[in-house]
């Protein structure tokens, strides 16, 4: 009886001797997920400590691969593990010895898609005239590049460094933004954050501050009509000169026309003096010549 006693004790001791470990969660930082735990007091300095998952709908839990031999102040990394978005998981973990274990401690339900915090963005802003523009680019985190489809808005808030006049706007996501009706020559910070579909949590970036295009000085404008005026000029100069030198080409072949009408005259006064019947064919020579001296006098 006392050898039963003393065996059933050691086994006891042997399985549930550790204190479970405690405050086991989940946090999600643009979809990169980790398991935090403290372990039970009192634990000893040697003790390791496993991780396991349970998917929603499913009876088996999974150990966690990398997560089996944690030490102390540890975390694990549950990014892969907890593949899918959509679906909803719970963690577990427990302490263990080479001759004692511990029992579990279970997390919180745990949604990927509803729990993770979006983090800031990268964001760079530049002058356009009475507007800004923004860039805005992401980390390219393995997690973040699959949830860049559920992203909805981006909320502006903007600054007037000037009095600290600010507004807010909210805009469709875009990588591209611009602010515009601004004042030209003054400078303004933003901040931006994005929205989810799913997830209402998110953390706003830095100021980002730039001043808008400065706008054009008098002198500027007076450059810009003179230089308008000087190419009006020049069309019209040109233009002259283009209608100039068309009637200066024809005095040039005036002369030439002249003498080849009195040539054309010659011969039809030669043929309508010559002694000869008049035949239908010299009939439509003359014709022909009296249509051609009729012709170069319009031209002259």
């Amino acid at each position: 009886m006392r050898l039963w006693r003393l065996l059933l004790h050691s086994h006891l001791v042997v399985c549930v001797s550790l204190p479970a470990p405690s405050n086991v969660s989940i946090s999600s930082f643009n979809m990169e997920h980790t398991l935090r735990f403290l372990p039970g007091l009192p634990t000893p300095s040697d003790t390791r400590f496993a991780v396991q998952v349970l998917q929603f709908r499913k009876n088996r839990w999974r150990p966690v691969a990398a997560c089996l031999e944690l030490t102390a102040g540890q975390t694990c990394n549950l990014t892969r593990a907890l593949k899918d978005p959509l679906n909803q998981y719970w963690a577990r973990v427990r302490a263990f010895t080479p001759t004692q274990t511990s029992n579990w401690t279970v997390s919180e339900l745990f949604r990927p898609l509803f729990d993770t915090v979006l983090g800031p963005p990268d964001v760079s802003a530049s002058g356009c005239g009475n507007c800004l523009l923004l860039q805005i680019r992401f980390p390219s985190t393995t997690g973040l590049q699959h949830f860049k489809r559920f992203y909805r808005r981006v909320v502006l808030d903007v600054r007037r460094s000037r009095d600290g006049a600010q507004f807010s706007l909210s805009l469709p996501y875009e990588e591209e933004n611009i602010i515009s009706y601004l004042q030209a020559g003054v400078e303004y910070c933003v901040t931006v954050s994005v929205t989810s579909l799913l997830s209402p949590n998110r953390i706003s970036s830095e100021p980002r501050c730039a001043f808008t295009s400065p706008p054009r000085s008098r002198s500027s404008l007076h450059l810009v009509l003179s230089l308008l005026g000087a190419f009006c000029a020049l069309g019209f100069l040109l233009g002259g000169l283009v209608v100039h030198g068309g009637q200066r080409s024809f005095k040039l072949l005036r002369t030439p026309l002249q003498r080849t009408l009195s040539y054309i005259l010659l011969q039809c006064r030669h043929r309508g003096s010559a002694p000869i019947v008049v035949s239908r064919e010299i009939s439509e020579g003359s014709a022909g010549c009296q249509q051609a001296a009729s012709a170069t006098t319009e031209l002259l």
